[in-house]
């Protein structure tokens, strides 16, 4: 564990406005038009907290991804990219009446235990994560109606949009703690 002398310092890029990750005018959530509609809306929200997930972890090294938290913990900025690869897997067996696919890392803890300090485990865990949220996207497309009740536990489709949005509110406040840990930018 690192003392309070090795922290590193907290920094931002932005110049705007100093608690910032960007400034507005480079900030790829930034829409000027407002989404007309709950599915455009939920959507747009998904869209903006899989950007920050990427935002928090782009300009990183395989290292510094895999740079675990604080132990026991196994949480890294890389294991949380490889743990939704796996939630979005299990939500397409929220949606289907079929059986759930099985886990692509292995069980119980193996996205972030094998989230380990390698290019090639990094540039598969984000290839890993465009098909699966491509897969689910298109598999939800199905059912634009998010009163419809899909899947085994005729859950709606409305739950399953807002528990995503959820999901990755989640990790990206993790990775925001994560990322400062590891080199002090600081931002929303």
């Amino acid at each position: 564990m690192r003392g309070m002398s090795e922290q590193p310092e907290r920094w931002t890029q932005a110049t705007v406005h100093p608690d910032m990750w960007a400034d507005p005018a480079d900030d790829l959530r930034n829409n000027e038009d407002s989404p007309d509609g709950e599915l455009a809306t939920l959507l747009d929200f998904l869209a903006n907290y899989r950007i920050t997930l990427r935002m928090k972890c782009e300009g990183l090294n395989p290292g510094q991804l895999a740079r675990r938290s604080v132990p026991p913990s196994t949480m890294s900025l890389l294991g949380l990219v490889r743990h939704l690869v796996e939630v979005e897997r299990d939500w397409r067996g929220w949606i289907t009446d079929g059986d759930p696919v099985p886990k692509l890392y292995g069980e119980k803890d193996a996205d972030f235990d094998g989230a380990v300090a390698d290019q090639a485990v990094v540039d598969a865990a984000y290839a890993d994560l465009e098909r699966e949220q491509a897969a689910t996207d298109a598999a939800l497309a199905e059912h634009p109606d998010l009163g419809a009740r899909v899947g085994k536990d005729r859950i709606a489709v409305r739950e399953l949009m807002v528990h995503r949005i959820e999901e990755y509110a989640r990790h990206c406040g993790h990775a925001d703690l994560l990322r400062e840990c590891v080199d002090g930018r600081v931002g929303q």
